[in-house]
């Protein structure tokens, strides 16, 4: 059974979320705000929805020390206010893996959920990376699949599990114009939309963890109207 976290104020919606995800056969958890969730955060999590405005302790610097401070991967779903930009290019540049805009419907939540869990889960992974080898190497960078560890001129290099299945996509297909439709489908497990920035914010973040290369490439190439290529 999966596990998911809802850090919210908002008792009235998380009590409802809570039946909902509950009758969806999810083992779901509430905190009222972000110290609480971080107290109440266990490895076994599979899933945190995270509110972006609450007392105490707000979704973004709640984000900040999942991230940072206890470099946590599970992935990180984001609540953000309606038609708010601002809220979700933080969000994402802060490392969280999608964000869905209040109010919602109980489908879209569900059909994001299961969207972000089902490419998190390492049957999942396996699929998406399909690669005999446990280590993948990529211009200079090592990708370990079994620790999901990055190495890069002898550095780790801390990313997200959206980064990480992203770069280890990439890895597997360089060289090549990957469309953003395939990326959206593939690695973030949803149709790309018009307005949808999260893959562009993703890749972003890529390229600024990623140490500039000692032959001057860059490392992705976008291709206006084509898509991206992870140079060779």
């Amino acid at each position: 059974m999966k596990k998911i976290l809802i850090i919210d104020d908002d008792q009235e919606l998380t009590s409802l979320l809570k039946e909902l995800l509950e009758l969806e056969n999810y083992d779901t958890s509430i905190a009222s705000n972000g110290e609480e969730g971080l107290k109440k955060y266990t490895e076994d999590i599979d899933l945190i929805l995270l509110d972006v405005m609450m007392p105490i302790l707000n979704g973004f610097d709640t984000l900040k020390r999942f991230r940072d401070k206890l470099n946590v991967i599970t992935p990180i779903l984001m609540l953000t206010a309606k038609g708010d930009e601002i809220d979700k290019v933080m969000g994402l540049e802060m490392g969280a893996d999608d964000y869905l805009a209040k109010p919602f419907s109980e489908r879209e939540l569900l059909a994001r959920i299961k969207a972000i869990l089902r490419r998190f889960d390492k049957s999942d992974l396996k699929g998406i990376v399909n690669n005999e080898s446990k280590v993948i190497k990529a211009q200079d960078i090592e990708i370990c699949q079994t620790t999901q560890e990055v190495i890069c001129q002898d550095e780790e290099i801390p990313l997200t599990g959206t980064e990480f299945i992203l770069l280890t996509y990439f890895s597997k297909n360089i060289g090549k114009i990957i469309s953003k439709n395939e990326l959206s489908e593939s690695v973030l497990g949803k149709p790309l939309s018009q307005y949808d920035r999260s893959l562009d914010m993703h890749i972003s973040n890529l390229r600024k963890k990623l140490p500039t290369r000692d032959n001057g490439m860059p490392r992705f190439k976008t291709l206006r109207g084509k898509g991206y290529i992870f140079v060779e």
